[in-house]
């Protein structure tokens, strides 16, 4: 039976700094859960509805931590959805490691991203680009936040994303860095190969003008209307488009 400490502590884990002491976070959905319940993630709760029981039994048979079947009421108490009638999982945060890049791959790097809705559409769409590494400034959005994770729709299984100092470590990967500016070169003339790092700013100042100088190549998207700026989403996604077409 699921107690009320445990309700407590999954409820607590909306907030950034019982995620970090507990160095655990949940998903809702069933999107999310079917795709986490996949993954290499550790998982210690499952709650889940008899619907998500008769859709996943495979799924729950392999499950080995602690599992509740609940009523919708108790799983909408649980999480952040108004409405949830599948299923909630918690599972431990993986440690921030230095990923190993190749210097023949493309990956996205992100710089005071803060928009927790933004990087977890950047994070579905570096999936659907096969792109399988964002590096972020510490200080953008944690990739934890359920906001992040449910935007994600589930992609933030198979992208791998590392926090660090980007001033200090772009530079070791050897690889070229294409900026985004809207002063930049027009993107569709340039000859573009799905090889180096893809850099993105902040929603409202950019790229900083310290993790400036260390682009490469200043790139931008032409304006044919008259929009002030495009979302740094969807920004991303045409530049990927643009680097994965040749």
């Amino acid at each position: 039976m699921l107690s009320k400490n445990t309700l407590k502590f999954i409820k607590s884990l909306q907030q950034k700094k019982f995620r970090k002491q507990e160095s655990a976070f949940f998903v809702e959905g069933s999107k999310n859960v079917t795709e986490l319940l996949d993954s290499d993630f550790e998982i210690s709760h499952l709650l889940y509805t008899d619907k998500f029981e008769s859709e996943n039994r495979d799924l729950l048979k392999r499950f080995k931590g602690e599992a509740f079947l609940v009523t919708q009421k108790v799983l909408e108490s649980a999480g952040s959805f108004q409405s949830n009638d599948s299923a909630l999982a918690v599972a431990k945060i993986k440690v921030n490691d230095q990923p190993q890049i190749s210097n023949s791959e493309l990956i996205l790097a992100l710089d005071d991203v803060r928009d927790p809705g933004n990087l977890g559409t950047i994070i579905r769409i570096a999936d659907w680009y096969g792109i399988k590494h964002i590096i972020c400034s510490e200080e953008s959005a944690d990739f934890y936040n359920p906001k992040v994770l449910n935007s994600s729709m589930g992609s933030f299984s198979r992208v791998n994303v590392y926090y660090t100092d980007l001033f200090t470590y772009l530079p070791t990967l050897d690889l070229p860095i294409y900026g985004a500016f809207l002063g930049g070169n027009n993107i569709h003339h340039q000859k573009l190969k799905p090889v180096g790092i893809i850099l993105m700013g902040n929603e409202s100042q950019g790229i900083s003008d310290r993790i400036g100088e260390l682009v490469t190549e200043r790139l931008t998207i032409p304006r044919f209307g008259h929009a002030e700026s495009l979302n740094v989403a969807i920004a991303t996604a045409i530049i990927c488009d643009n680097f994965k077409r040749s």
